[in-house]
Formats: C-alpha cells, structure tokens, sequence
C-alpha cells in the first residue's frame, strides 16, 4: 500500500484542525502537569495510514531496533525529508502554540533562549548548527514491547516540548502499552503519571525540563517518557519532535 499519496488526499488544513483546540486550556495542563491531550487529532482513517507507511523503506532514513542499543524492546523508523505532507503541515501547526508556552518556561526557570514563532525559523537555527537530520518517526510495539523512561535529546539545540499520536486502538489493536511520564522533583520522590489515550489522540509533552510554581517562586523539574510493556497485538505511534538531530 502505496499511503503519502492518500495522505496528502485526506487531510485537511492542519492549521485549521489545530486552531480548533482550547490553547489556554492545553497550555493551562501542560504548565500543571507537565502533558496536555488533544483529543481526535486524527482521524482513523490517516492514524491507519501513518501505520502503513512504516512498511516502506523509501519514507525513512533510519531504523532501530530498541533492544540493540538498551532501550527496550520494539523497534521505530525516522523519516527522511521530504516529510509526509500530514507529518509535516502538523509539525508547523503545532509549534508555534508550543513555543509560546517554551518560552514562558525559560523566562520563568532563568533561561535566556527564546524561540522563533515559525517553525521554519527554528529549524534553520538547528541546521546552521549542524543539526541537519529529521526527527518525526513512527514506533511499532508487539507482545512484551516496551520502551524505557528516556528523553529525546538529539544536539546542542533541543525545542523543549514534543507530541506523541497514537495510531492504535487500545483494546482493539493491543492491550497494555500505556504512555508513562515520569518527573522527579529536587529532594522530593519522583511522581508518574499514566496518560490515557485513544487512537488519533495526541499528548503534547515536556521532552526535558519544566517550571514548577513553589511557595519562593518557580522551581526546575526533570521529566522522562516511556511505554509501559504491551500485553497484546501491535501498537503504533507517531513522535513530533520539533528539533532536527546531529
């Protein structure tokens, strides 16, 4: 199945449906939890043609296999440019909310980098630096899969939030394989918190570090993500990640 073509078909403007969501809201989650989750962000329909493109070497340029390299088990592919035309018009649509609120972050943990509004803008600072490789992928979970609390670092530049689609049916498609966020706090237990999703929902996420408001004042968090042990069938997942690697 041939299914960039049919992408480009299916989807509408991604500005549009992005507009759509409650920003403040989101923004709101994210600066308390540190996640925010934008429902049916994809249809069925293009979650199931994301999936189907994994399948054809020609869109990617890399593929791991977790368990190599000490990751977990299950394996993912980048993409290599040019991006799927969904993959890409989403990736444009989403940064520029999220840059709005990675740069409140920074003001608020002292941080002197501010983030451009296009995304276009952005990306020539990560290639004027070297970071030149496209990071977008597609992962693929089987029976006993995993994949260990990490964070997605790439270079020197790192845009401080990413989104994660997940293109399965939880229950239909797989069992288990829960979106895991976990975040220690200085001398304090770290907390986790499993993000609930359907197939087409996206969870928007700090990718490293995030304020946290404390009685004296904003204090600096450190967050991993991770895929807890699916139980059954496979499970698919598209990651944005808004900067470009090494």
């Amino acid at each position: 199945m041939n299914a960039a073509p049919h992408l480009a078909q299916i989807a509408d403007a991604a500005e549009t449906r992005v507009g759509r969501y409650d920003w403040q809201r989101l923004a709101a989650d994210l600066d308390g939890h540190g996640n925010a989750v934008l429902e049916g962000l994809l249809t069925a329909e293009e979650c199931r043609a994301i999936a189907a493109l994994y399948d054809e070497e020609a869109h990617f340029r890399s593929h791991i296999h977790m368990a190599r390299h000490g990751f977990g088990r299950g394996e993912y592919r980048y993409f290599r440019y040019p991006l799927p035309d969904l993959v890409r018009d989403l990736r444009t649509a989403l940064y520029p909310r999220l840059a709005t609120v990675a740069n409140d972050w920074n003001a608020r943990m002292g941080e002197e980098t501010r983030y451009p509004a296009e995304h276009a803008d952005y990306l020539a600072h990560c290639h004027e630096a070297g970071q030149v490789r496209p990071t977008p992928l597609v992962l693929r979970y089987g029976p006993g899969d995993f994949n260990c609390l990490h964070q997605d670092l790439y270079g020197d530049l790192a845009f401080p939030l990413q989104v994660t689609i997940l293109l399965s049916e939880p229950g239909a498609d797989f069992t288990g394989g829960e979106f895991v966020l976990t975040e220690q706090r200085p001398r304090m237990q770290s907390r986790a918190e499993v993000v609930p999703l359907r197939q087409g929902d996206a969870v928007a996420f700090a990718v490293h570090n995030r304020p946290v408001r404390g009685t004296k004042g904003s204090y600096r968090v450190n967050l991993r993500h991770g895929v807890s042990r699916v139980r059954s069938g496979r499970r698919h997942t598209l990651g944005l990640i808004f900067h470009d690697a090494s």
